[in-house]
């Protein structure tokens, strides 16, 4: 058994994922059902597809004469469809129905009065108050009192499309049934009044609602409680127009204050007692069985798992806000850190004798190559024209593509080639390392061209002896496509001006695989580049740090690499970066509770890489699912505007960010389209590595293809 076979399994240890499709599924999948608990919440409170329009009334061309002068309850049910009956409650006969409800506050009042005085009613509920409340529907139904569906959300339907209206009964009938198992064949549409305010708009309605078998139920009676008239104003317009008569009574036991409802109730009820009149429901007062009725099977158990569903957003919205803040928070805070501490960095860096005296001292440069025979050249041509005196160590890791040959027939004289059988990017460095003739071991990718100063740039810090790596100046060489101009935004602003910070605090986590320099004692002190992590860069600078070593940043130092050029490749790319940096985290955990130099990075610096680096980016999805939920549901201006105060930033800094860095900021210019699409790729990215991290999934190396399309710019160095 190998020694890599023997090593105890770590839960970040990498191994082979699923096909390429299956990595969207679960990020896109936990996006997805964030944003379904997002509109559940808001259908729960009205939020989510609310329309407040209300209808004027119009001509009545189509409406029967027989329905406008006939009673409140009109039946379009079945064969009744194409001519319509209506139905008045019996003389001597009172009903009672409540409108909007149930409200916390005042059904309950409400339904006192009417236990006391052993009187059932009718409650026209909405399907949004019935999932937010669903106790007070069962004390309803406990209470002997019928049901009538008002819609989900309270919408005038003569605007809605047929789809709109059958789901606003539905998702009402879904929520009786999850709450209190129970429908109802009741309905009372939104805003109505008296038979005669049927018109041509709403009387379709009617005739649509009918076919699907509810009996609709305007009102004799409308006291306009709503407006809060007073307790004398109410009673006075609940009474009948003619002594004797049956009424249909309007009120609402929600919506506002209804304490002139509840105080009106009570002289209403005794008041037509006293006239001889009798309470009953809709259904009783003609003679038919209530239209509440119990549901079983797949009905009862979808309207459960709804309601549960509907209850778990609203609860969940609380944690989804907190989170909000919270990235709010860690971005805001990270803006600020590098506002402060950027420009401290930059000035540090434009004296040449921050680090003592300068080092002229030869260096060994490290080559790790597995197929990069479109790049090697360049590579090995541009560290040809180094002004600092170097050795050049071509590592070939079993390339099967000729790299090796390619080298060879360069015959420069400083660089050396070492062929071995393919083990990975940290055995060939390993291996280059034992062969290294100098104390000082630059280290870059095989896709990568070096400025002839990079080498001399790179190498100054090491003359305080207190250094023991330090990272250069990675920069897109392929950034004149909209995918490469993305990147450079990133590397300049996600990657740079993020190093100046660290290095400012002391706690640098990564130095660069495209451009980097470790003394050589340092990494022999740590044991080397170690194959733990498919980031091998973060892990051997975290050891560094843990070790007691300094790491710092060198922007002169610049090098130029070529940047995944298809979205395949970038997430193949950022997944394997991601999962690594992931992986050495959870590596060097032990950190946290060290003494000495390991104690100051655990307890600064990976708390630091943590939040910015994992816990902010993870959640920065909650903010497009706020933005998404804001523009659909709520106040689109102000959520736009929100949003393109947030871009204004991110702009300020970046083009702060391009100008210490001395780049144009002209490719800023696709920063907004970056925010909406490359910015969410990286989220799912992200997500998936998470995931895969927290599943024990692991991940195979994937190589990157390479153009060589990238060599040192004209005006570089200048």
């Amino acid at each position: 058994m190998s020694r890599h076979q023997r090593r105890r399994q770590s839960p970040l240890r990498p191994r082979r994922l699923a096909a390429p499709p299956l990595r969207f599924f679960m990020p896109l999948s936990l996006l997805a059902c964030l944003l379904a608990l997002l509109v559940l919440r808001g259908l729960a409170t009205n939020e989510a597809f609310h329309d407040s329009r209300i209808a004027i009334s119009v001509d009545k061309t189509t409406v029967p004469a027989n329905l406008l002068k006939g009673g409140p309850i009109i039946d379009a049910r079945g064969a009744r469809n194409e001519h319509p009956v209506s139905y008045r409650v019996p003389d001597r006969t009172a009903v009672l129905s409540f409108d909007d409800g149930p409200s916390p506050e005042w059904t309950p009042k409400i339904l006192q009065v009417l236990a006391a005085r052993n009187v059932r009613a009718d409650f026209f509920v909405t399907g949004a108050m019935t999932t937010r409340h669903p106790e007070l529907i069962r004390q309803i139904v406990a209470g002997g009192h019928e049901l009538g569906a008002h819609t989900f959300t309270h919408p005038d339907l003569v605007y809605q499309s047929h789809a709109r209206t059958s789901w606003e009964l539905a998702q009402t009938q879904l929520a009786l049934a999850g709450v209190a198992g129970v429908h109802s064949g009741l309905f009372r549409p939104p805003y109505s009044s008296d038979a005669t305010a049927m018109d041509d708009w709403n009387y379709p309605v009617i005739k649509y609602v009918g076919a699907r078998g509810y009996l609709t139920a305007f009102i004799d009676r409308d006291t306009e409680d709503w407006k809060r008239p007073g307790v004398d104003e109410i009673v006075k317009a609940a009474m009948p127009a003619k002594p004797g008569a049956g009424a249909l009574i309007l009120l609402h036991d929600a919506g506002g204050d209804r304490s002139q409802t509840v105080a009106a109730l009570v002289q209403i009820i005794d008041k037509l007692q006293a006239q001889g009149y009798r309470f009953t429901t809709i259904s009783e007062a003609l003679g038919a069985s209530s239209a509440t009725v119990p549901v079983h099977g797949f009905q009862l158990w979808a309207g459960k798992g709804f309601v549960w569903a509907t209850q778990a957003a609203v609860l969940t919205l609380p944690v989804l806000v907190g989170l909000l803040a919270l990235v709010g928070f860690l971005n805001f805070g990270r803006f600020a850190l590098m506002l402060v501490l950027a420009p401290i960095h930059a000035r540090r860096s434009r004296r040449r004798d921050a680090w003592g005296a300068p080092v002229t001292e030869p260096v060994t440069v490290l080559v790790p190559a597995y197929n990069e025979r479109e790049c090697i050249a360049n590579t090995l041509h541009s560290l040809a024209a180094s002004d600092h005196p170097i050795e050049v160590i071509v590592i070939d890791d079993g390339s099967t593509d000729g790299t090796a040959d390619i080298v060879e027939e360069t015959a420069l004289p400083y660089v050396r080639l070492i062929r071995q059988v393919n083990g990975g990017k940290s055995s060939a460095l390993n291996t280059g390392i034992a062969a290294a003739s100098y104390d000082i071991v630059v280290m870059m990718d095989g896709d990568t061209v070096f400025e002839p100063s990079t080498v001399r740039e790179l190498v100054q810090p090491f003359g305080d002896p207190a250094i023991g790596a330090v990272a250069g100046n990675a920069k897109v060489g392929n950034r004149e496509s909209l995918i490469g101009a993305w990147q450079h935004i990133e590397y300049v602003l996600g990657h740079n001006l993020d190093r100046r910070m660290y290095d400012m605090l002391g706690v640098i986590p990564t130095i660069p695989g495209a451009v980097g320099a470790f003394r050589k004692e340092a990494l022999r002190r740590v044991g080397g580049m170690s194959d733990d992590t498919l980031a091998e860069d973060t892990d051997i600078t975290i050891a560094v740090l843990c070790d007691g070593w300094r790491v710092v940043y060198a922007e002169y130092a610049r090098a130029w690499t070529e940047a995944p050029a298809s979205l395949q490749q970038l997430w193949s790319q950022r997944y394997r970066w991601s999962y690594g940096s992931m992986q050495a985290m959870w590596k060097h955990r032990g950190a946290v509770t060290s003494r000495g130099p390991a104690g100051r990075f655990g307890r600064l610096g990976l708390p630091l890489v943590v939040m910015f680096g994992v816990v902010a980016p993870l959640l920065a999805p909650l903010v497009d699912l706020f933005l998404l939920y804001g523009v659909l549901f709520g106040d689109a201006p102000i959520t736009l505007a929100s949003w393109g105060g947030f871009i204004l930033l991110q702009a300020a800094l970046s083009w702060y960010a391009f100008r210490l860095d001395r780049e144009k900021p002209w490719h800023l210019i696709s920063l907004p389209i970056q925010q909406l699409v490359y910015r969410q790729l990286m989220y799912i990215v992200l997500l998936q590595s998470a995931i895969t991290a927290m599943t024990g999934g692991r991940l195979r190396w994937q190589k990157l293809r390479r153009t060589g399309e990238v060599a040192v710019p004209v005006e570089a160095g200048r």
